[in-house]
């Protein structure tokens, strides 16, 4: 196994007298789902020096030590005027704490919940805090103007951008970043970022496409150059492009006719996390979620959104062996306006005691509501398995949402309408049967497959079309590995059988079926025809499937003698 480098910190001037610090590691930072892919990440900071001094963004404390060097080698940290917080995080406080000690007497610019969060923070020290709410700006001098703009979602309420007019330097703290580590810094050739980049918006930003959406609006107005992001890569050469991707993927979501109400507070950044893996299955399955940090949100707003909704999943922490209040009042809500028919959730974070998430289970179950998925209850941090099983959690619950609408729609003769006609020719499509199988750290994953077909001769290639919603799709991203075991006539000890049932979320896929181990650590299924050991190299969005293109690195047949099993189908609307 290659070593991964050591972490570091970048220094490149970007702009007249701006320069960035970008932190770098190589490796996954945190079991969050947005970093799942495991490319590593970069905490970007920023350093205007003009006649004042303003640091953007100091790291978290992953990087603290490393990012402090660096920082106190090039400049006189004692000069600092200004530390503006793009949002505020208790990871984002070890580093300010080490500031302060450094720092005479800083000034921070914040939102105002970020000026709530910070003195929480720091509640034993006397702060210089300017609150921003918009109409604000800092004069740095040499032109460097400030402007500030409240960008909040559920997820970060206290979310500001900064727009610099002398450099046309929009700098956007979480919008239209990408957890990738590497040398470059600009995203010259943004097209082998696409990927990663919809992936990052995927888990965090789709639960929050209509605050995205506002946020998009309100940035409209500036000239930009460059977006200076707070992960991967600052935004230069495709900038038009991340832009209006991000507005179509942003109306994609609040476009879909069926939607869930994902109704959170979290203290220590727990439940927000488990939280935002059940909103990446729901999403993932095509049902909108309309997130809502019941901490910041207005009774009316919760209201709203579970009016609109067709289902809603709450969540919560355990303080002192109670719900927090927001919590409690959003379940008073909840059980007065909510109908019964709507499909329910329950989740929640907790050190010792899990009191709160029983409250919100018991008091939904005495109220008569159905439950989409057994209530998840996390002790202390999520890990990546804990992760898996909620996201899988979320598509159950999408899915039997989408199947209820679906019942409830007359259904109508088909087989005489040219809709009908056109399914029933396209099903005469066949192809082999097959088993996709893959393992990523304590991750492992299967699906049946029939849509498979040969891409390539040079390199051998081949190309998989896999449903949107399926549990194994987040496991086969660019540069995953994958086996393709390919199953034999007659199908004898009934791996079709196995890998066609439902799994509920965290089964077991392998359980009773012989295995073997491939070269990259993928199940091989001992009784397939054949396998075929495959990287992926690149997949793209076709409707509500991903087509992912693979390159076959090994190989074996293992019945020598046998026939490749074909799925013939009677219609092209379902497998």
């Amino acid at each position: 196994m290659t070593a991964l480098k050591p972490r570091d910190v970048q220094v490149l001037p970007i702009g007249v007298d701006t320069t960035v610090l970008r932190s770098r590691t190589w490796d996954r930072l945190k079991f969050e789902i947005e970093y799942a892919l495991a490319k590593g990440t970069t905490a970007n900071s920023y350093l205007i020096q003009a006649e004042k001094t303003a640091l953007i963004d100091p790291p978290g404390e992953s990087f603290t030590e490393s990012f402090l060097a660096e920082l106190r080698h090039r400049y006189d940290v004692k000069n600092l005027d200004y530390i503006i917080l793009g949002h505020v995080n208790p990871n984002r406080g070890a580093t300010i704490k080490q500031l302060l000690e450094l720092v005479p007497n800083p000034t921070f610019i914040v939102s105002n919940p970020g000026a709530i969060a910070l003195r929480s923070a720091f509640p034993e020290r006397e702060l210089n805090i300017v609150v921003v709410r918009g109409e604000e700006t800092l004069d740095l001098g040499k032109g460097h103007c400030l402007q500030f703009i409240a960008t909040p979602t559920p997820r970060w309420p206290d979310r500001l951008c900064t727009y610099d007019p002398q450099t046309q330097i929009l700098y956007t703290d979480k919008l239209f970043g990408a957890h990738v580590c590497g040398d470059q810094v600009f995203d010259e050739g943004w097209q082998t970022f696409v990927e990663d980049r919809r992936y990052y918006y995927d888990c965090l930003m789709a639960p929050a496409a209509r605050q995205v959406d506002a946020a998009l609006d309100k940035l409209a107005q500036f000239e930009v150059k460059l977006y200076a992001t707070g992960h991967g890569p600052l935004v230069r050469y495709g900038l038009t492009e991340i832009t209006h991707a991000y507005r179509q993927w942003s109306q994609s979501q609040r476009a879909n006719e069926t939607s869930v109400a994902l109704i959170y507070a979290s203290a220590y950044g727990n439940t927000a996390t488990v939280a935002q893996a059940i909103a990446a299955g729901i999403t993932k399955a095509g049902v909108a979620v309309e997130s809502i940090n019941c901490e910041f949100a207005e009774p009316s707003e919760i209201s709203a959104a579970l009016e609109k909704s067709d289902g809603f999943i709450m969540g919560s922490p355990t303080l002192g062996g109670h719900a927090p209040t927001p919590v409690q009042t959003a379940l008073g809500i909840v059980l007065s306006t909510a109908s019964k028919t709507k499909l329910a959730g329950v989740f929640g974070s907790y050190g010792w005691s899990g009191e709160a998430i029983d409250l919100l289970e018991g008091k939904l179950k005495d109220a008569g509501y159905r439950f989409g998925f057994e209530t998840i209850r996390v002790k202390f941090k999520p890990t990546d398995v804990t992760l898996k099983y909620c996201e899988e959690a979320g598509t159950d619950f999408a899915q039997a949402l989408k199947k209820a609408k679906k019942a409830r729609i007359p259904r109508q003769q088909t087989s005489e309408s040219q809709t009908g006609r056109i399914e029933q020719a396209v099903g005469r499509i066949v192809g082999s049967l097959s088993v996709v199988t893959t393992k990523q750290g304590d991750l492992t994953g299967a699906m049946l497959a029939s849509w498979v077909s040969q891409a390539t001769f040079n390199p051998p290639g081949l190309t998989i079309a896999v449903a949107k919603e399926r549990a194994i799709e987040s496991l086969m991203h660019s540069g995953g590995k994958f086996v393709l075991n390919i199953l034999p006539e007659g199908d004898r000890v009934g791996l079709m059988k196995q890998f066609l049932k439902p799994f509920a979320p965290g089964e077991d896929r392998f359980a009773g079926v012989a295995t073997a181990e491939s070269n990259t650590g993928c199940p091989i299924l001992s009784d397939a025809l054949a396998y075929l050991e495959c990287s992926v190299q690149n997949r793209m969005e076709c409707g509500d499937h991903w087509l992912v293109y693979a390159v076959v690195e090994n190989g074996k047949l293992l019945q020598s003698e046998g026939v490749t099993a074909v799925h013939h189908r009677k219609s092209g609307s379902h497998y």
